[in-house]
């Protein structure tokens, strides 16, 4: 294995909180931060980034202000580390520390321009593309309380901001959720609306929503990835974060104040970012939610495991260009089967260990824009989806069989999957599976069918699919 070192080279004392990152945790880190770094390398300038958390995490930023904000990005395959120091922190700030006003006040600050939005598909508080008014949280802020929800704070903020007769700001998403701008942008509204119309209409004025598109896999760090750091480094950095060599970010071309070098550091600037996004959704994401259920129940742990599984490692690719593909967009300059091709080699890395259980994880609000929106596509075209309704089954069993992992829904899933017809109850949950799809027979009927295979033995069914398919 080689290693190298890039120091970081920009004078940091330049950097003014410019960006705030809601929600800076190992993707954080490694995603939009790293973008930054390169823009700043190439172009220079004073955005700084202010990196906060809302409820977990006091220690790891107190970590991070330890060392004045720096540390490191391991990229790696299988042959080799590159190591940058990353410097574009200048602050950070969690309210259980700073105080339930801190980050607001941040918000309203006159340097303040980009809001950034890592809090996953559950901190958005939605249900159905919309605010959910239901949600025990947001019920709470609206009645007074104080805001402990991304939506909250971030209302919160802009109402400082408004009240301070400073202009609009930029919140940007970086959430693998199907038009995650336009959501954004409902649940702010929602909840303005909610609290005070005249606020709404300042923020429809002021305020940016672009969506954007993250590709770039990085998983939880362990002991046994920090030790990897530490070994390349020659020195520990807790700091850290291993993750592989390739990253992707396209962003709509919208903002509101000032546009931070993102795309001088390798950003895509587009004008509909849905495409690139129902292309990741689908292919990457709808292929490592299949991997962690059904690699899961075939004994595996990691996604480099699974792809060690040749019969496996096949009826992902046939999932993703027989299945996934069928369903989009065309997209000038994209060869899919050669996208596929990448993941699949992408997903070997052996140095990550990206574990299936963290995949796994609030699978339920995962599952619409990953699987059951492309099984409903496919079904109205009366095309194949078998790989699909295995990883639905599989899914299914999992909440049966394998150890819970964290999900909003947890309780009812497990319930439901633990009935007398486990299909049908975790099916028919509200707000699981659009109303259209669940009402065609067949979709049940072929996740059923798919269902009892598995129960006969996971191995035996997907050497049996694999030959069906002839892949």
């Amino acid at each position: 294995m080689t290693s190298a070192l890039i120091p970081c080279p920009y004078e940091r004392t330049f950097l003014k909180p410019r960006i705030l990152h809601i929600g800076f945790g190992a993707f954080a880190r490694a995603h939009p931060m790293v973008f930054l770094h390169h823009g700043l390398v190439a172009e220079g300038g004073d955005w700084g980034v202010v990196a906060a958390r809302l409820n977990s995490g006091v220690e790891a930023l107190d970590g991070l202000d330890e060392v004045q904000g720096q540390y490191h990005v391991a990229e790696a395959d299988s042959d080799t580390i590159k190591l940058r120091e990353i410097g574009v922190l200048c602050g950070t700030c969690h309210p259980a520390r700073d105080g339930e006003d801190a980050i607001p006040a941040l918000i309203a600050t006159p340097d303040m321009s980009v809001i950034l939005l890592t809090i996953t598909e559950k901190g958005y508080c939605t249900k159905e593309g919309q605010l959910d008014l239901e949600h025990a949280a947001i019920q709470a802020e609206l009645a007074g309380g104080a805001p402990t929800t991304a939506i909250g704070v971030l209302v919160a903020g802009l109402q400082c901001r408004r009240a301070a007769g400073l202009g609009g700001v930029t919140i940007l998403s970086c959430d693998n959720q199907p038009d995650n701008g336009a959501l954004t942008r409902a649940a702010v509204l929602g909840f303005a609306e909610a609290l005070d119309r005249n606020l709404a209409e300042w923020i429809r004025t002021h305020v940016r929503f672009p969506s954007s598109m993250v590709d770039r896999i990085v998983p939880a760090m362990t002991d046994d990835s920090h030790a990897v750091v530490t070994s390349a480094l020659g020195r520990a950095d807790p700091n850290a974060i291993l993750c592989e060599p390739f990253r992707q970010w396209v962003i709509e071309d919208d903002f509101a104040n000032g546009r931070p070098p993102f795309a001088e550091g390798g950003a895509m600037l587009v004008a509909d970012v849905q495409p690139f996004e129902e292309m990741k959704l689908r292919l990457l994401n709808g292929a490592h939610t299949t991997l962690a259920w059904l690699g899961q129940l075939l004994g595996y742990q990691t996604v480099a495991d699974c792809m060690a599984d040749k019969e496996l490692r096949a009826l992902v690719r046939h999932l993703m260009l027989a299945e996934q593909a069928a369903t989009l967009r065309p997209l000038e300059g994209i060869d899919l089967a050669a996208y596929a091709d990448e993941l699949l080699k992408r997903f070997e890395n052996t140095r990550l260990r990206h574990r299936l259980d963290q995949i796994a994880s609030d699978s339920s609000q995962k599952m619409p824009q990953r699987l059951f929106t492309p099984i409903a596509a496919n079904l109205e075209a009366k095309r194949d989806w078998s790989v699909s309704a295995v990883a639905v089954a599989a899914w299914i069993i999992g909440l049966r069989s394998l150890t819970p992992v964290p999900d909003p829904r947890q309780d009812d899933l497990r319930w439901a999957a633990l009935g007398d017809d486990p299909v049908a109850g975790v099916l028919s949950l509200p707000s699981l599976v659009p109303d259209a799809l669940r009402a065609r027979a067949e979709f049940q009927t072929t996740i059923s069918a798919a269902f009892d295979r598995l129960q006969g033995g996971a191995k035996s069914a997907v050497t049996t699919i694999a030959k069906e398919l002839g892949v």
